[in-house]
Formats: structure tokens, sequence, C-alpha cells
């Protein structure tokens, strides 16, 4: 849909006969094209991005500073320095339980949030563009940027481990060695877990977004979920309930460290997560759906 500030664009209007109303096709309105342009503008992307890229850095800087871990530190501490795969799984296993969560919560709580605190929500409904698609192009560069954020973390770290402490295969924390194809593949597997994961983030952050008016309010009540799952799931007088929780497989990937895979735990919280998302997805779709627009 030509917008009407374009050279042009009036005086063909004006042409048009005055029972001809001019043409509006709803699947043309706000572009992902445009709609991405505008999120990777925005500060808060740039400054994401922007951490994404450091973190790796003052990682590898903090080991050449301090040494290699004590003996008794977790195992991928001991191996962060092993080599360029092991560094980038020591950043991923850092990185899940708060940044990753923070980022995913930021990109898809402040959507349709900010939005509406810059009052130009009911404008763009105005438009008019339909609010199924609203929340779908808004949610696909959501999850874009947060599956961007995801792969570019251990693949910058991968580069940052070879340079500061060689392309050594990964070896796992039982002793097992991999060569660099299965390290990559076996890498490849850790970093789809954890997206699908994250979606739970994800979903619940849309729906926060959706629900009110502040986009701090949708990402710290994304966050702030995990923080207090993560506490439950640490009671184990809670069994076989907290099993349920959403972020109680969350590390369930270490499982791909293993000279045989096993997926049993996996297959697991990438079933949990599905279903967590699919609910709060539906819950945001079903919700704005019947939200009365005005602030």
């Amino acid at each position: 849909m030509t917008a009407p500030t374009r050279r042009g664009v009036h005086q063909r209007l004006a042409s048009l006969p005055a029972s001809q109303p001019p043409r509006f096709l709803p699947q043309r309105t706000l572009p992902l094209r445009v709609e991405f342009v505008r999120q990777l503008r925005r500060r808060r992307t740039q400054v994401a991005f922007g951490l994404v890229l450091v973190l790796p850095i003052i990682v590898a800087l903090a080991f050449q500073v301090g040494g290699a871990a004590g003996a008794d530190a977790p195992a991928l501490v001991t191996l962060a320095t092993v080599g360029a795969s092991n560094f980038a799984l020591f950043v991923e296993f850092a990185s899940v339980g708060f940044l990753l969560v923070v980022l995913v919560s930021l990109f898809c709580g402040d959507t349709v949030a900010s939005e509406a605190s810059w009052s130009s929500l009911r404008y763009l409904l105005a438009l008019p563009v339909p609010r199924s698609r609203l929340l779908r192009q808004k949610l696909v560069v959501a999850l874009a940027l947060s599956l961007a954020a995801t792969v570019l973390l251990p693949l910058w770290s991968v580069l940052v481990g070879g340079v500061f402490f060689g392309w050594t295969p990964a070896q796992s924390p039982t002793g097992s060695t991999f060569d660099t194809a299965t390290s990559l593949l076996r890498l490849a597997v850790v970093v789809a877990y954890v997206f699908g994961q994250l979606l739970v983030v994800a979903a619940l952050a849309f729906l926060l977004s959706v629900s009110v008016d502040n986009p701090l309010g949708a990402v710290g009540g994304a966050v702030l979920l995990v923080v207090v799952s993560n506490i439950l799931d640490q009671i184990s007088a809670l069994d076989p309930y907290r099993h349920f929780l959403p972020t109680h497989y969350n590390y369930a990937w270490l499982a791909a460290l293993q000279p045989s895979i096993s997926w049993d735990d996996m297959m697991r919280g990438t079933g949990i997560s599905v279903v967590y998302a699919a609910v709060f997805f539906a819950a945001a779709w079903l919700g704005f759906a019947h939200k009365d627009v005005t602030s």
C-alpha cells in the first residue's frame, strides 16, 4: 500500500472516479521489511546485539587474566579454555540462565507494549492493520531477532575461542573428544534445544506485551517467571510436580556432550516448552482480539 506522503499519490487518488473507492489490501499492510528496519534501528536492539558480541570477548579476557579454573570447578568451566568449541559451550552454559532470557523477553515483550506506551498502537490499527496481522508481523520479527541472538552468541564465541584458545575439537566432561564436524553438530543441537526452551519465555513476554501498556512490565514479568520457576525447581519436595515447570529441563542439553546423545530429557523439555508456548500464544491472540485499544 503506497504511503500518502509519496510524490504523486494524491494526484492519482484525485483522478479516481468518485464512485470508486481506493483499493485496500489488508495483506499488504505493515510489511515485514518495514517492521524489521524499525526494530533494527531501535537503540535497545543495537545494545542487545552489542552485548552479545562483547560478552565472549570479556569472558575470554577474564580467563586469560585469571588463568585456568580450579579442579573443584564445574566441568564446563575447567574445559572452557581447551579450545573454540568448549569455550562456546561454556559461554552458552553461562548465558542460558539469565542473559538469553532477558534478550528474548526484551525482543518479544517490548514489541507491542512499546507501541501502546508511545500511543501509536491505536493508529496502527486505524490504518487499518488487521489485528491478527499486526500480532503476526510483530511476533515474526521478535522471534527472528531472538533466534539471531541465540545463534550469534555461540557462533561468535567459537570465533573468539579459536582466536584466544585455539581450534582444538570439543572435549566432553566425560573425557571423550569429538572431531571438528561432530563438535559443530553437537553445538547445533545445543543451540536448537536452547531456542526451543526460550519459546516459553518468548510466548509469555508476548502475552504480557499485548496485555499491558508498559514494556518494562512485559519484559520484567517474563524474567520473573523464569526466576520463580528456577527457585521452585530447586525444592526437591515438589517432586514429581516440579518436572512440569517450564525451566526444569533447561540444561537437558548437557546430554548432547556425552559420547552418545541421550534424547529422553531433551524430548520431555521440548514437549513441555511447546505446550506452554502454545497456551501463551493462544491467550495473547484471543486476548488482543477482544481488547479495546483506547490508550
